[in-house]
């Protein structure tokens, strides 16, 4: 798994999903971008990849495509269109993409390059945390009795993702 970040603006979200698509396409790769306020950190995403990958080989992926079943992992839903809230929108945006199997390295690269960017695997920060505690339903006294921060209850949303099928 490779990941790059970068603020970006996308002015036409079909276009760049389009551009993403062909990346995909081209490197055999899963290329998932997403607004960086909702991810929790680059353990959240390597999470939602590995779990992801899990579902494909033992055949209890919900989605066809790779890159949508690692979106639904990391929003921690089984309804695509709840989860793309999560996911890029026109405007300046700070994105967190990641990307996993085919030729890695290019499609990294290739991203990279169409966000704006020359960084490769730097690690993913933390995003907004009142985004987060919003989209994945985090309250303050929940926060306040758990190891870790909120990256820690972000994670366990993602593995109960299995459990609540």
């Amino acid at each position: 798994m490779k990941t790059v970040a970068a603020t970006t603006t996308i002015d036409d979200i079909d276009a760049f999903l389009a551009d993403i698509e062909a990346i995909s396409d081209e490197t055999g790769a899963a290329v998932q971008c997403f607004d960086a306020d909702y991810v929790a950190g680059e353990r959240h995403l390597r999470r939602a990849v590995s779990l992801a990958e899990r579902a494909r080989e033992q055949g209890t992926a919900v989605a066809h495509d790779p890159a949508i079943e690692i979106l639904l992992y990391a929003a921690g839903r089984r309804q695509i269109n709840q989860a793309l809230e999560m996911g890029v929108s026109a405007g300046e945006i700070d994105v967190a993409g990641v990307v996993t199997g085919g030729d890695e390295a290019a499609a990294a690269e290739r991203l990279a390059d169409r966000l704006g960017t020359t960084a490769t695997g730097e690690e993913i920060g933390v995003g907004d945390t009142e985004t987060l505690k919003s989209f994945f339903s985090i309250t303050d006294r929940e926060l306040a009795v758990v190891d870790g921060g909120i990256d820690a209850v972000v994670l366990e949303r993602v593995a109960l993702l299995d459990v609540t099928k």
